[in-house]
């Protein structure tokens, strides 16, 4: 087994009324949330299946299926959190991450140091070890019409 394990990990969801914008485990103001069966916080989604995806251990979405009313609008914190104790099962702990938000709108740059300091604290991690990027699709696809948020993340796992 190696001392270091790479997971990435990708989500996206479509915007939603009446319902609130959660990013990296933070309530963003804006006008609409994301779509989804849980809080639909494609940040931490990305980031969990990282994990997952190092650790061997399928998706988000075989962990918490989205046809189980159990996890009916859950905090996508404990998706992660779970996430961070299955690679701690394993021997793994999170060495690092690196993130990007790919959004039109609303602007992440207020928010990137509030959303490093949440992350930081589910992966049990010193903020610096958090990377958060934010960028635009210049118009193009899906996210570009602002019609939604995708998330990538990559993980380092590192044997304990």
């Amino acid at each position: 087994m190696p001392p270091f394990r790479v997971g990435l990990g990708f989500d996206v969801h479509p915007f939603a009324p009446d319902r609130e914008l959660y990013l990296g485990g933070v309530k963003i103001p804006y006008s609409l949330g994301l779509a989804g069966h849980s809080d639909a916080d494609v940040l931490l989604h990305a980031l969990a299946d990282a994990i997952f995806g190092a650790i061997g251990s399928g998706d988000i979405g075989q962990h918490f299926p989205n046809t189980d009313p159990k996890w009916k609008n859950c905090e996508s914190r404990v998706f992660l959190e779970h996430a961070v104790a299955e690679a701690a099962e394993k021997g793994f702990f999170v060495a690092n991450a690196d993130c990007t938000l790919l959004a039109e709108k609303p602007k992440i740059a207020p928010h990137v140091e509030a959303i490093r300091a949440s992350i930081a604290k589910i992966l049990k991690v010193e903020a610096d070890a958090v990377g958060i990027k934010a960028t635009t699709m210049e118009k193009m696809g899906f996210v570009g019409r602002g019609e939604g948020i995708a998330a990538i993340a990559v993980v380092l796992l590192a044997k304990q």
